[in-house]
């Protein structure tokens, strides 16, 4: 994974900031933030756990975190952190063959199981919404 694009910044990026980083990228982050408010209600929030972290944006309902989103220098991190049922109802629900690598090598923490994909691109956009949704379900 790329490093976050904003390390060491103590402010909070301008949308401008965000797309002189992602570059292209930022076609896909931009379609990603409106379709999971459209279709899922989320809204979006920055936050930064200090300047060494840099900035992400997080997706939300109400106080519940869905997913996090960093951008990076021509990408975007996107990290999930899914909580036991959750895991099974993704593998349940046949995401594909780049779903269930994510979820095998996925680190497990105190909070859940951490998923983590990097994104250039419209590609993965689906399955980011898919694990959104089974997130909320679950």
């Amino acid at each position: 994974m790329k490093p976050n694009a904003f390390v060491g910044r103590k402010a909070q990026p301008t949308d401008n900031d965000v797309a002189e980083a992602l570059g292209p990228a930022k076609t896909a982050w931009d379609r990603l933030v409106k379709d999971m408010a459209q279709e899922l209600g989320l809204d979006e929030g920055w936050k930064t756990y200090g300047a060494k972290f840099g900035w992400s944006a997080q997706l939300k309902r109400r106080k519940r975190n869905i997913v996090h989103l960093g951008p990076c220098q021509g990408c975007f991190a996107v990290v999930f952190i899914l909580g036991d049922r959750a895991v099974k109802a993704a593998r349940a629900s046949r995401l594909g063959r780049t779903a269930e690598k994510l979820l095998d090598k996925a680190p497990r923490y105190p909070e859940g199981t951490g998923i983590r994909l990097q994104v250039t691109g419209p590609r993965h956009l689906a399955l980011i919404r898919k694990l959104a949704q089974i997130k909320l379900d679950n």
